[in-house]
């Protein structure tokens, strides 16, 4: 009998809303309420397990259909990046922000991403489930870190998705010689919110429509679409350096170092949708070889991309002639070549809209898992049967996101996505570490104390340097001291803490190194990115605790609590399986070298190479010699016939057994 922890929750059946025994009823949830304090502290404490995480798809009611492999993970990882933030974002920080040093910018905020790739790629191969980083914090930071950063994960797919589809209008009217502003309703609402966009609504319906239908059809779509993309961008680059004036690289560092950081920071955003190639393991054939190429293959060939297309651009004009909303087909305009500006924007339209696909199919998988562990609603969980796709999670995150899109401006959405993002790969690098160097119960308490010590180190002396970086826009004294901090606990936790785990298919290289880099970095640039958006993320943040305090909270501790009771009683019914098993005798055809019970039998089993020895008829027992009145069982081969018996008991009156005339004695069974 297999336990399966999910099959048999005590839910209600019928409701997929708040199914919980917390909310059927008024009394139920006051009393949950008033044990807040209690099951927060439950919540903060308990970690998911790996098994725990993969049966969870049960829930959905349905299986995703195994499809995929590192060739379409590796397209959906170029469609999924190679978007909205090289074409739209590239021109808003190169005017106004980085200038050309926007390549170095480029650089560091891929050098960033690539960390977080290999901490991904981990986590997706040893937790194949469609959570991505949220079953991942949850199986290592627990339920409540999880939460915090499930939020900030639907924040980044609304926001995300609404920014790539502002930047897709803005592309479409350059292809139809029109102003972004034109296409757009202008309206009396505040700056910033006050450009209607109902193209964009338009666009990320359509996508999501494709993203429901399909997976195995998306793919294909998605990797045929990125293929032609591939080949405008290469069209950009060779054209656009034929265009190429050195003069616009003078000055090469207009706003300084500080620019390039804070370039840097919301460039990150360009790299963004590699993690929706994580959620996909659910799907993928061979997630232990697929996903490490697909991401690292991908992650790799939008780096070199990126940084040739951002070199082009900068060579082509001077920075302050670029423009923030359609920047290269305006700077193929700028040099002479009019024609060109429409391959540029259809190539772009591609570009984007690959991404739309991309992150609809990745943020429905997130939210989706989500729903499994009834944090939210059961009902998100569900599986379409016909289409094999989270149908109704899909549908929810697209119209969330199409309200977003139609109100606010791409800048705002730019540095809140950067902001969410850079926090959610800061957890999930911590998770690695924690993965490496502590499972309770296996490490000792003096490494336990020297892990909380030295990633305390790690994380503090980040955040000091980052907090320097975007309060005081001179000095280095502070640099001088926490940069060496920061090595210093990195070294001491590779020297004095031993790992604990080592991952079965592929892992992260040079632990505690490149984890303890991906905090660092992850963390600096949070601290180049603006005031407002800090106030933004806090108030979302604000929104969802609420929520979790309200419902989240009790839901998940009432599944926990089932759970608990329902492997109770599984343990129970094995137990009294096993008890019943003892008490049923066996066949003696099924045991090798025992001695059947006479009863109902005239032959007696004999070795290898003799037929049997006839009995009488007569007879129930089997007679031994005058000093033996039982035949002892061997304990390993024994068959009970009696409950209270482990041996055949013989008649008294009998001392011999009538054999054939050449055998006068009996051979012992074979032990």
């Amino acid at each position: 009998m297999d336990y399966n922890p999910i099959a048999g929750l005590n839910m209600r059946k019928e409701s997929l809303w708040l199914p919980e025994e917390s909310f059927q009823s008024f009394p139920n949830y006051r009393r949950s309420l008033f044990a807040t304090p209690q099951r927060l502290r439950n919540r903060i404490l308990s970690r998911a397990n790996v098994q725990e995480e993969v049966e969870m798809k049960a829930r959905s009611k349905a299986g995703m259909k195994r499809t995929l492999n590192w060739w379409d993970l590796m397209w959906f990882g170029l469609g999924a990046v190679i978007g909205a933030g090289i074409f739209v974002i590239t021109g808003q920080e190169a005017n106004g922000t980085g200038g050309p040093a926007i390549i170095i910018s480029y650089g560091l905020a891929g050098a960033s991403a690539m960390l977080s790739v290999f901490c991904y790629t981990e986590f997706a191969v040893e937790i194949p489930v469609a959570g991505g980083s949220f079953a991942y914090l949850r199986v290592e930071l627990g339920d409540f870190i999880a939460f915090i950063g499930a939020g900030n994960i639907v924040l980044e797919y609304m926001v995300g998705g609404a920014a790539v589809a502002r930047g897709w209008t803005s592309y479409f009217a350059t292809l139809i010689n029109k102003e972004p502003s034109q296409v757009r309703i202008l309206t009396n609402l505040q700056t910033g919110y006050n450009q209607l966009d109902p193209i964009a609504v338009g666009i990320l319906l359509a996508t999501g429509a494709i993203a429901i239908w399909s997976t195995q059809g998306t793919s294909y779509l998605n990797w045929i679409a990125t293929l032609v993309n591939m080949f405008i961008i290469a069209f950009i680059i060779i054209a656009g350096l034929a265009h190429a004036k050195a003069e616009n690289y003078k000055p090469f560092l207009p706003y300084g170092v500080r620019g390039i950081f804070s370039a840097a920071s919301v460039l990150f955003f360009s790299y963004l949708g590699f993690d929706a190639v994580s959620t996909m393991a659910e799907e993928t054939k061979n997630p232990g070889r697929d996903i490490p190429i697909g991401l690292l293959g991908s992650m790799t060939i939008c780096m070199v991309v990126y940084v040739l297309m951002a070199l082009t651009l900068c060579l082509m004009v001077p920075t302050s002639e670029i423009s923030k909303d359609a920047a290269f087909s305006t700077a193929f305009q700028t040099v002479g070549m009019n024609w060109a500006k429409y391959v540029v924007a259809l190539g772009a339209l591609k570009g984007i809209t690959t991404v739309l696909l991309v992150s609809a199919v990745g943020q429905a998988r997130y939210l989706t898992h989500i729903a499994r562990t009834h944090l939210i609603p059961p009902w998100f969980a569900l599986v379409n049967k016909r289409t094999q796709t989270p149908a109704n999670a899909t549908a929810t995150m697209v119209l969330a996101t199409a309200i977003i899109a139609f109100f606010t401006e791409l800048d705002i959405l730019g540095n809140l996505l950067s902001l969410s993002s850079l926090f959610i790969f800061f957890l999930v690098a911590v998770g690695i570490l924690v993965r490496r160097y502590y499972i309770p119960g296996v490490t000792t308490r003096k490494n336990g104390i020297l892990f909380v010590t030295f990633l305390s180190i790690i994380i503090s002396s980040s955040i000091v340097i980052a907090a320097y970086w975007g309060l005081s826009a001179k000095g280095w004294i502070l640099y001088a001291v926490f940069v060496p901090v920061w090595f210093l606990g990195t070294l001491g936790l590779a020297v004095c803490v031993p790992q604990v785990r080592t991952p079965m298919v592929w892992g992260v290289p040079l632990v505690p190194w490149v984890p303890s880099l991906s905090v660092a970095l992850n963390m600096f640039l949070l601290g180049t990115l603006d005031k407002l958006s800090f106030i933004r993320f806090g108030i979302w943040t604000a929104v969802i605790l609420v929520y979790y305090f309200l419902f989240g909270l009790h839901a998940s501790y009432d599944t926990a609590i089932n759970q608990k009771r329902e492997f109770a009683q599984y343990k129970l019914e094995e137990a009294e399986e096993e008890g019943q098993n003892l008490k049923t005798v066996k066949p003696a055809t099924q045991l090798m070298n025992t001695i059947p019970t006479p009863q109902g039998m005239n032959t007696i089993p004999t070795p290898q190479g003799m037929n049997t020895i006839p009995a009488p008829q007569e007879m129930n027992t089997i007679p031994l010699p005058q000093e033996m009145n039982s035949i002892p069982v061997p304990q390993e081969n024994t068959v009970p016939v009696l409950q209270e018996m482990t041996t055949i008991p013989l008649a008294q009156e009998v001392d011999t057994i009538p054999v054939a005339q050449e055998l006068n004695t009996i051979p012992s069974p074979r032990p």
